[in-house]
């Protein structure tokens, strides 16, 4: 027996979140239509020109303007970022380091120390879970 697999297909604002680029800025035809799991793959292993601008040089959704500024969507909001920015944007923040992006740095900084400690601490209990109890 064959199995029959339709083709899965994506909104394009699910096509761009994965892609990691800002849906406004993608062009018209990728913005109106549907993307195939086939297209999508193919966008991804031979990005076309305004796919690599775009991951260049943006303007970058807030997910990818958070991992460049190393901080959090929430610390962006907080810091006053809503919108959209570019590469060059970006780096003019990184530059000026505004008393906010200095603090959710050090906010996301702490943030990871914790959730390392944790996945530290449920390592060994999961290693003391698995010594044979002695009688």
């Amino acid at each position: 027996m064959k199995s029959h697999q339709s083709a899965q297909t994506m909104k394009p604002a699910t096509a761009a979140k994965k892609l990691g680029v800002y849906l406004p800025a993608t062009p018209a035809e990728f913005q109106e239509g549907v993307v195939s799991r086939a297209e999508l793959n193919e966008l991804q292993a031979n990005p076309p020109e305004w796919l690599r601008e775009l991951r260049q040089n943006g303007p970058h959704p807030r997910p990818v303007v958070a991992s460049k500024l190393g901080v959090s969507i929430a610390g962006l909001a907080r810091g006053g970022v809503t919108e959209a920015l570019t590469t060059e944007q970006i780096e003019a923040v990184r530059s000026e380091m505004p008393e906010w992006l200095v603090k959710e740095r050090a906010t996301q900084a702490e943030v990871r120390k914790e959730a390392a400690r944790l996945k530290r601490r449920d390592a060994e209990r999961d290693a003391e879970e698995e010594q044979p109890a002695h009688s």
